[in-house]
């Protein structure tokens, strides 16, 4: 994609002094507000009125908060009888790879519009969403039961999809035009906007009550505060460097920021404070809860390995290297927990790991510039978009 290689190429420049300085060094707190944006004109009163969050009821009497609670295991039971399927956007040569989760094998592979980066799993759990944001821009749906794609549908700038976890709007991260989009989560017809101060929004995760997410910025080196209800960002924070994926602790404390340059994970509280810093390895990038919620696995794209954290003590616990090394970017946890699938970036495969070895099992041939891979169907009620992050 040539304008998010031209800005990547500018913020890579930016931020080498930024890099060097990071190194095993903790990062200072900090934090930059942000004067809100307006929100964008609705097409009427109606499409711009806040829509209260929906309740997070995720902890067992006299229990613990888990988050990610209904996503431990069963599937939904609007995912009965889908073939276990692993779709990967190959964004250098525009098409989709279908491969059967259980023999590694490559089913199919079709074409789609330019520069597919993510498959994203609708909130209703019934169609996934290619989002190509290059040429003339699309999201093409995918009938998971039979694998096969449908008719395109035109979308400005669909870097990344999310949904809100009330399933009432789909999130078009529209990360050149500096903006989310609120879509009608089936048309895809835009219903409002709210920009962000930052350039290449990308990644976000939703708070325990629903009512605001924590996106990056990847090519200002910010991270941001979306107040869902007010429909504004309500806060700035400039790290500096290039943030990626972000994940919420399963007891709703911290929010996790993989930062590619800084090469490793931020943490930030509900306020966008930072409190912490994890050096992780060279590239920081995807981030993904283990099945049952205790491990969080954290890709490093920049020297083929994947680290390993707890989430009860915050630490490193393993690290799995790649053996000659390799790119792993985004995926997915496999349904039943045993399998982390990545997709290999610069690498033209996808990796899976055994999560309980920490070995590569596979090593599976796609097409070229493989990027937001994912692993359907998974636990869970509902689908917050991305590639399958679970509620």
């Amino acid at each position: 994609m040539i304008r998010r290689a031209l800005l990547l190429g500018l913020a890579l420049g930016a931020v080498s002094a930024h890099a060097a300085n990071m190194n095993g060094m903790a990062m200072p707190a900090n934090s930059v507000p942000a004067v809100a944006p307006a929100v964008s004109p609705a097409a009427t009163p109606a499409a711009t009125r806040a829509a209260a969050p929906a309740a997070a009821v995720l902890a067992p009497a006299g229990g613990k908060l888990n988050i990610y609670a209904h996503a431990r295991s069963g599937l939904s039971p609007a995912v009965r009888g889908v073939p276990w399927r692993v779709y990967v956007p190959n964004g250098k040569d525009n098409t989709v790879s279908v491969i059967d989760a259980r023999t590694f094998k490559v089913l199919w592979t079709f074409p789609v519009d330019k520069e597919p980066q993510h498959v994203v799993p609708s909130w209703d759990l019934k169609t996934l969403w290619v989002a190509s944001d290059e040429g003339r821009q699309s999201l093409t749906p995918i009938d998971p039961r039979t694998g096969k794609p449908g008719t395109p549908v035109p979308v400005e700038d669909p870097y990344n999809l999310y949904f809100t976890p009330d399933g009432k709007y789909a999130m078009v991260v529209a990360e050149m035009e500096k903006r989310l989009d609120f879509m009608e989560p089936h048309t895809m017809k835009k219903l409002f906007s709210i920009p962000v101060p930052c350039r290449g929004v990308n990644h976000m995760d939703f708070s325990v009550d629903h009512s605001f997410v924590i996106a990056g910025c990847e090519f200002s080196g910010d991270m941001i505060k979306v107040d869902l209800v007010q429909r504004k960002v309500v806060k700035k924070l400039h790290v500096g460097g290039m943030p990626q994926d972000v994940k919420l602790s399963p007891d709703g404390t911290v929010f996790y920021a993989a930062d590619m340059v800084a090469n490793g994970v931020y943490l930030l509280d509900s306020d966008l404070n930072k409190v912490g810093f994890i050096p992780t390895g060279k590239g920081t990038h995807g981030l993904y809860p283990s099945r049952d919620a205790t491990k969080l696995y954290i890709s490093n794209r920049g020297e083929g390995s994947v680290s390993v954290l707890d989430f009860a003590t915050r630490k490193l616990v393993a690290k799995w290297v790649i053996p000659g090394g390799g790119s792993p970017d985004m995926g997915g946890v496999s349904a039943d927990g045993k399998q982390l699938w990545l997709s290999g970036r610069y690498s033209d495969v996808v990796y899976v790991f055994d999560t309980r070895s920490g070995k590569v099992i596979q090593k599976i041939k796609v097409g070229q510039g493989p990027h937001g891979l994912c692993y359907f169907p998974q636990p869970g009620r509902y689908s917050l978009g991305h590639t399958g992050v679970y509620r």
